[in-house]
């Protein structure tokens, strides 16, 4: 299998002690490694391929711990560099009552924020399966290059791009000019990852089907739609299909929809699914595919944390 590439944040999420209570209620938190796409990377490497994140980490003992748990469970560290000029980034999570989470970031900036355009590498892009990005360093600040030009890079090599908007509205001072960066940066990407929850901030509409026009747009060949427990969908321009959730009792959401999306790329990667092969997924192959992340998401919901609670794939592969 190929390496997979993701860009973007890596920080230490700060996971309550307690359940059921807003941030201000909770009376300690533990640090954990986390950052969407570096847990993208670390469902990827779990299942057995080769990841490797593309980061600026602070020249502090955070940035050792994230270095640390990198190296430890086997997410590439080539292409993280570490900066004097900010702190490692810091998100504080609590699971409220009613089951949804609450976030407060310490970046202002961070030092992923500030990574630049020119610490970019064309040769990083040499025969790997593929670049994931999310949308929470897209914001007014170097990193945002970054993407454009890891993103212009890795489409140029023939790699396929991915994009998980993965919205923090926490992050923004205007919900306008998250939106915007959004869909500027979804139609370059082959395949993109929409959930339920996002579907009418960044569409305008309720209706997936209704938003397909627009979703299906530029370079994207391949939509996938998450529901929760209530599965998950994928369209292409010629095939659909759908695969129910798995029904387990919830631990700790933390991290799922990374992992979801982690363990649909290495499917795609393992069969040796192509930018070109992609739009051409017969709905049998896509119905596989989904029902392995629901799985993987499904074993990982069951545990705390993120990185810590995704399986291996002999623990997928045992009843």
């Amino acid at each position: 299998m190929k390496r997979l590439l993701a860009i973007g944040e890596a920080l230490i999420d700060f996971i309550p002690s307690e359940h059921g209570k807003e941030m201000k209620a909770v009376s300690s938190f533990s640090p954990a490694v986390g950052g969407a796409p570096a847990n993208v990377c670390a469902a990827y490497v779990k299942l057995g391929g080769q990841a490797s994140m593309i980061t600026q980490l602070g020249d502090d003992p955070f940035g050792d711990k994230i270095a640390d748990e990198f190296a430890s469970c086997g997410i590439g560290c080539e292409y993280v560099k570490r900066t004097k000029a900010a702190n490692t980034s810091l998100a504080f999570v609590a699971l409220k009552e009613d089951g949804n989470r609450e976030f407060s970031f310490y970046r202002k900036p961070g030092a992923d924020m500030l990574m630049e355009a020119s610490d970019i590498q064309k040769n990083w892009f040499q025969d790997v399966f593929g670049l994931h990005f999310c949308s929470v360093s897209l914001g007014d600040f170097p990193m945002k290059e970054a993407h454009r030009q890891a993103v212009a890079y890795a489409a140029e090599s023939g790699a396929l791009v991915s994009f998980d908007p993965n919205l923090r509205f926490a992050l923004w001072e205007s919900t306008d000019a998250l939106k915007a960066v959004v869909r500027e940066f979804a139609p370059m990407a082959h395949v993109l990852k929409i959930s339920d929850e996002e579907l009418e901030f960044i569409t305008g509409h309720t209706d997936i089907k209704e938003a397909l026009p627009a979703l299906l747009a530029g370079n994207t060949k391949l939509v996938i739609y998450t529901k929760g427990s209530e599965g998950a969908e994928c369209y292409t321009r010629h095939a659909r299909a759908f695969a129910p959730g798995a029904k387990v009792k919830a631990v700790d959401t933390t991290g799922a929809g990374d992992g979801f999306i982690g363990s649909f790329l290495y499917c795609l990667s393992a069969d040796g699914v192509t930018v070109d092969s992609l739009g051409q997924l017969a709905q049998g192959q896509m119905e596989r595919y989904l029902s392995f992340a629901n799985k993987f998401c499904g074993k990982s919901v069951m545990g705390h944390g993120a990185i810590a609670s995704y399986p291996t794939k002999e623990e997928m592969d045992a009843q």
